[in-house]
């Protein structure tokens, strides 16, 4: 039987790679009232000049990618408004309804192209028994329509907007069962709506097939744990969780508009795939996999559908650049094995008359399809070869990131252009996979941190008012990029300053209108925001996140528990602890010596400081804060046999980090 989990998106924060939570402080419909801009200035001149300039760049009134973003629809809802089981706004079209005609002069016209194109929403019929919902979450989900039922790929993001998106397809395509369910990939906003479309009988969802490539629930759940407080609040940068949704504000994630802000969960896959060529048949529909690990996701696979000659692409392709290297933080990923595993889609399934895309909408016909695998494929290839070769030349990654540009024949193309990876950014990914964090120069392997190097060119440029007027200069004369650099010394040696605060947001302003990137555009604008209200824009929270937590293994715990211990604290301790799970069976060693927590799995030590006895549950009331010190001592789910000393000892030495420190300031 499918073994269910689900939680409260505002619980588990950044705990997945492709899609992240908000906190309560986020707001839950930014845009649905009267604007207010937050705050932010107007475009200036500069911004306004080389907004206009992409815009004579390019041809945005190409009527191409509208006409395929909008073919094939059955249905259509004017106003789309998800609700939580609370009453709360997860899923708003209404927030976006400002996107139409042409771009402000506070947005980038290309990307604001593109999310006008990802404002398009509805039931699709793609091919004769392929349907996609879209534009009800970050991610399409697509039904295929087998013998006697219905087979969904990627349920969507949160179990509200799934199970909005299934009322849609039985509304207009009839009821009939679901037989099975395929997770492309190990990323949240492709399986966390699982909770939306199994029915909670037992029996029922016994039937369904549940489809994954080999390691997803590993790499769903653990990919980002040990380091789940900083990245997401690195992601509410990413995803501008805390700004309006307005023409000064997010305006769109270029890869589609917004994680959702519902409940999400799990489901254990029945099935996995684990090596291309492999084949099923579901349902009486013949699929044919590509496995594809390590590429956009450490767990991915895509598939072919021979009888109705469909590729669905998962999200190793997309129409856009994607990310080598999130901006939230996550495993550099690699640019030369993703291409080649284009490449090798490219001649698995050359046949393909129609390519169903995981994010944005399907590409039609064989001689497109090819162009656009090429395109993707040769995006990657690019970045990776031609960092290598300018590495080789003795060029360090701002460099490479600055003066790499994709050819004039892959940049014109927009499903390759940087709405959500840049080139410079992932130019130095790639650096950074081959090389890390060094670019060589002796003066870059050990310099002074922020403050201390704030204070010192500070006060090296003639002190404050010299620093201001600098970055005043550059300002006015549209040299955002330094006046960034120079006022952000100013803010880190002197914080509490109002004027050289207030400059740099307004800096950050333009640099954040002038992006083509969704995330660059939300990241400035979110460094803007915090700058003028001195709070953070949002906080994702991660402790409660109990029901989606029962997914990780024990050893996972483990893991990110050894992260949190404060080395200070508990520098002379030697200690071992049997922790002993007894409705798992279970038995972990821990060991804390040298500051470091060691732990396996193993029959328990005779020499233990302490054995604890406990359940899985109890155990993750520990992890997320809904248990202390008063259930320790009362719970008959808690036992300890030996020192409490030693560890209540070691338990004072783990720290408990927030997720709101600061980033634009020290």
């Amino acid at each position: 039987m499918p073994s269910f989990r689900s939680t409260s998106l505002l619980a588990l924060g950044a705990l997945l790679a492709a899609a992240c939570a908000e906190s309560p402080s986020a707001p839950g419909s930014p845009a649905t009232g009267p604007a207010t801009n937050q705050g932010f200035t107007a475009p200036s001149e500069y911004t306004i000049a080389a907004n206009a300039a992409v815009a004579d760049a390019l041809d945005l009134d190409d009527p191409a990618d509208a006409i395929d973003a909008t073919f094939g629809r059955i249905a259509q809802e004017d106003e789309v408004v998800i609700r939580d089981a609370a009453g709360r706004i997860v899923w708003d079209t209404r927030s976006y309804a400002f996107l139409k005609g042409d771009a402000p002069t506070s947005v980038n016209p290309s990307l604001w192209r593109q999310e006008k194109l990802n404002n398009e929403h509805g039931l699709f019929e793609v091919k004769d028994g392929i349907y996609q919902v879209r534009g009800y979450d970050l991610a399409n989900m697509s039904i295929i329509e087998g013998e006697t039922g219905w087979i969904l790929v990627d349920p969507l993001g949160s179990q509200e907007t799934a199970a909005a998106a299934m009322t849609l397809v039985r509304e207009h395509l009839g009821e009939k069962p679901i037989r099975a369910i395929l997770f492309t990939h190990s990323h949240l906003d492709h399986f966390g709506g699982i909770g939306g479309i199994l029915s909670g009988d037992p029996e029922q969802d016994r039937a369904i097939r549940l489809i994954a490539p080999a390691g997803f629930v590993t790499e769903a759940t653990s990919e980002n744990i040990l380091a789940g407080t900083a990245m997401g609040r690195r992601a509410a940068f990413m995803y501008g969780f805390g700004l309006e949704r307005s023409p000064r504000g997010h305006i769109g994630s270029g890869l589609g508009k917004e994680p959702a802000r519902g409940t999400f969960g799990i489901a254990i896959p029945t099935e996995s795939i684990d090596h291309t060529g492999q084949k099923l048949t579901i349902d009486g529909v013949d699929f044919v996999f590509q496995y594809t690990p390590e590429s956009e996701a450490p767990a991915e696979f895509l598939f072919h559908l021979p009888q109705k000659n469909a590729l669905f692409g998962a999200e190793v392709v997309s129409r856009n650049m994607h990310n080598i290297l999130t901006l939230r933080g996550a495993k550099t990923r690699d640019a030369l094995k993703w291409s080649g595993y284009i490449d090798e889609t490219i001649r698995l399934f050359p046949q393909s008359d129609v390519l169903v895309n995981s994010h944005h909408w399907p590409v039609r016909g064989r001689e497109a399809i090819r162009s656009y695998l090429e395109g993707q494929r040769d995006t990657y290839k690019f970045l990776h070869d031609q960092t290598l070769r300018l590495a080789n030349e003795g060029m360090t990654p701002r460099e490479i990131g600055d003066a790499l540009e994709l050819p004039e024949s892959l940049g014109r193309n927009f499903a390759n252009r940087g709405y959500y990876g840049t080139t410079s950014h992932n130019a130095r990914a790639v650096y950074q996979h081959y090389f890390g964090f060094y670019d060589g120069n002796p003066a870059n392997l050990n310099p002074l941190p922020p403050v201390q190097e704030g204070k010192r060119f500070v006060a090296a440029m003639g002190g404050a008012a010299t620093v201001l007027a600098e970055g005043q200069r550059a300002f006015d004369k549209g040299d955002y990029r330094w006046a960034a650099r120079v006022l952000n010394h100013l803010v880190f040696a002197d914080p509490q300053r109002d004027d050289a605060r207030t400059l740099l947001a307004a800096t950050y302003d333009q640099l954040g209108y002038q992006a083509e990137s969704g995330p660059w555009r939300d990241v400035y604008l979110t460094a803007a925001l915090e700058l003028r209200t001195r709070e953070p824009a949002a906080i994702i929270d991660i402790a409660g996140a109990t029901d989606m937590l029962k997914a990780i293994p024990i050893t996972g715990f483990f893991d990110a528990m050894a992260v949190r211990i404060d080395a200070d604290k508990i520098t002379d301790e030697d200690l071992v602890f049997n922790f002993i799970f007894t409705d798992l069976g279970e038995t972990h060693v821990v060991e804390v010596k040298n500051s470091v927590l060691n732990h396996r799995q193993a029959d328990a030590v005779t020499d233990a400081d302490a054995t604890i006895r406990l359940t899985r549950d109890f155990w993750l009331g520990l992890a997320s804060g809904k248990a202390g010190l008063r259930e320790m001592v009362f719970s008959d789910e808690f036992e300890v046999e030996g020192s409490r000393f030693a560890l209540l000892s070691f338990l004072a030495s783990l720290t408990a980090p927030a997720g709101d420190f600061a980033i634009v300031t020290p």
